[in-house]
């Protein structure tokens, strides 16, 4: 009889070819986690090419889950459990595997050519290179085969639900359950009902291997978190902003248009966006980026929520459009799910390093206001605070996310419809002055006083015809003008906007106030930063945390804030780019910047590592 030991956290990695599944193993296996009432964080990691070359480290794709009975903030530094389809995945992600780690490695793929193609000498399997480790060594696609002999598909489909018999070992192991995987694999399958079966029999075949096996003597258990009570769901970064925007919809009361064109790593915004037509959304997929954000803005005009979504390439060929949204004042809601660059760079990978084109990146004064969300849950929250910004001050607004947030998964309380906020939008549907003669006339450029925003017409309104345009305008009128004077004034009026919109303050977390060093983040480094400064208090360690999500304007007291402190540390996956700004902004602080560009997401403990050296040293 199998030994249960109970846990409070475990990190597993599954790990194979791009074509082996593991992205899908690792997403069904989250999906039963979460329901089992886990907290959670995953990071999926996969190559940039569809079809990676077979066997070589280059094309390895992993998936993983960090998964406890108590609050985490990260993915996990390390793995505890490594499942290793083939030799490259074993050899590209040992190093990763913590001392004394478990493997699960797939046997049938141990051979010599394979061996060979990713640089090894000898077979790790019987050189004695894995003592310090607890191996499995299982022959998954030749149990696969056998377990689905009596199926009615070919022998190249049967090893291909290997993926399947790995997540049922797995599941067995941690005492997951399956029933919603089965579901799952009928309804993927349910135009090749022989596939679905032949994939549920592996499944099944995985959990009884575990169960009878002598190998596997333990199984394990992690108790459900202690979650705010309420309704829970797993969610990725990119489906949050997703229902955020389509909340935002119902919350401002207007149709949703999204312009888009696929790239990676924002594409499933559009795919998810697709799905809501009921919730007045219009998904547009564009011939290219320029087109797709003239088509949101182009909505915008006509009275929508005008909404476009790519990552650092589009942005760049969509920045003439969003100078031109600066230029008409009208709200346009721009999504940049970061990736590493420049150029196509590392598409699959993430990054941090849009900030400066975000806040510069257009001709000409253009400033807009910058969002990011902190973690995958967050980016519900910052799309409806983009939509009010956007439709309030009447700016584009940009919200930066990354590879990191829009593929990670955790779980999300849902909120009530009823504690949505109310951003319902009035358009302007009389005339607002009067000109020389007495006359009642519509002017579309006049402000109003506290947001410095101009009325927003619909077209068609009755009596309120106006011209807009991307040639400057006169103040009040909107009659085309090339005036110096009134350029300098509409230049400054269009900065004081932004610079006036209304954010919370800057909170800082620092429980005795005696702390002299403060560590600032922004965006995806919330967790990490998280991780690393609640391991440094456990050890005695003085430090305070804060976190920026509203990167233009930043919160008006951040200047008080960061006065407090001797040191500010800023951590970020680019070379520097908040530092720099944090320097010119706030002159007096000293600002210690801890940067990383290598596509893949902080560990906490190099972030713990990084932040002592600094405090040691004063």
């Amino acid at each position: 009889m199998n030994t249960v030991r109970q846990l409070d956290r475990v990190v597993i990695r599954f790990a194979g070819d791009s074509g082996d599944g593991m992205q899908l193993t690792g997403d069904r296996f989250t999906a039963e986690t979460a329901k089992l009432g886990n907290d959670l964080s995953t990071l999926p990691n996969y190559p940039a090419e569809i079809r990676a070359p077979a066997g070589t480290l280059p094309g390895v794709s992993s998936f993983q889950i960090h998964f406890a009975d108590s609050d985490i903030l990260t993915p996990g530094d390390h793995p505890e459990v490594l499942i290793a389809m083939n030799p490259a995945a074993l050899k590209a992600n040992l190093r990763d595997l913590k001392a004394g780690g478990t493997i699960v490695v797939n046997t049938d793929e141990f051979t010599k050519r394979n061996l060979t193609k990713v640089g090894y000498d000898a077979n790790p399997l019987e050189d004695g290179s894995l003592e310090d480790y607890q191996v499995h060594a299982v022959a998954l696609a030749t149990l696969t085969i056998e377990a689905l002999k009596d199926f009615d598909v070919s022998k190249k489909d049967a090893e291909r639900s290997k993926n399947m018999f790995a997540l049922g070992l797995v599941s067995w192991m941690y005492s997951r359950p399956t029933e919603a995987t089965e579901e799952f694999l009928r309804a993927k399958f349910k135009s090749k009902p022989a596939i679905a079966e032949a994939n549920i029999a592996a499944l099944k075949a995985g959990w009884n291997y575990g169960d009878t096996t002598e190998a596997f003597a333990v199984r394990f258990e992690i108790p459900p978190a202690k979650l705010k009570a309420g309704t829970y769901r797993n969610i990725t970064g990119n489906v949050a902003l997703a229902w955020g925007i389509t909340a935002s919809g119902v919350a401002t009361g207007l149709p949703v248009f999204l312009g888009a064109y696929p790239i990676t790593p924002a594409s499933d915004i559009l795919h998810e966006l697709s799905k809501h037509k009921r919730f007045g959304v219009t998904t547009v997929q564009a011939e290219d980026e320029i087109a797709a954000v003239g088509a949101a803005l182009g909505a915008s005009w006509g009275g929508a929520l005008g909404v476009t979504t790519s990552s650092g390439p589009g942005i760049a060929l969509k920045s003439e459009t969003i100078s031109l949204a600066v230029s008409l004042e009208l709200p346009l809601v721009v999504v940049d799910v970061q990736r590493a660059g420049p150029s196509t760079g590392l598409p699959t990978k993430t990054e941090q390093a849009d900030l400066v084109m975000a806040m510069f990146g257009r001709h000409g004064e253009a400033p807009i206001a910058v969002l990011a969300p902190q973690s995958p849950s967050d980016c519900f929250d910052i799309m409806l605070e983009a939509a009010r910004i956007a439709t309030v001050y009447r700016t584009p607004v940009m919200v930066l996310s990354d590879g990191y947030i829009a593929n990670g998964a955790e779980p999300w309380q849902l909120p009530a419809m009823a504690d949505l906020p109310d951003l319902t939008v009035k358009f302007a549907t009389e005339m607002n002055a009067v000109d020389a003669k007495g006359e009642e006339v519509f002017l579309p450029f006049q402000r109003d006083p506290e947001t410095l925003a101009r009325p927003w017409a619909v077209p068609g309104t009755p009596g309120l015809q106006h011209r807009i345009g991307g040639i400057e305008k006169a103040d009040g009128t909107g009659d085309i003008s090339y005036d110096p004077v009134n350029h300098d004034h509409m230049v400054r009026t269009r900065a004081a906007k932004i610079a006036g919109i209304e954010v919370p303050d800057l909170e800082v977390d620092d429980p005795t106030g005696d702390a002299s060093v403060l560590v600032l983040g922004w965006g995806s480094t919330w967790g990490p930063i998280g991780a690393a400064v609640r391991a440094l208090r456990e050890k005695g360690v003085t430090v305070a945390r804060s976190h920026l999500r509203y990167l233009n304007p930043m919160p008006h007291n951040t200047a008080r804030v960061l006065a407090r402190y001797d040191k500010v540390v800023v951590p970020e996956m680019n070379l520097g780019q908040l530092t720099m700004l944090l320097r010119n902004n706030f002159p007096g602080t000293e600002v210690v910047g801890y940067n990383k560009v290598r596509g893949l997401p902080f560990t906490s403990n190099e972030l713990q590592d990084a932040l002592e050296e600094v405090i040691k040293n004063g």
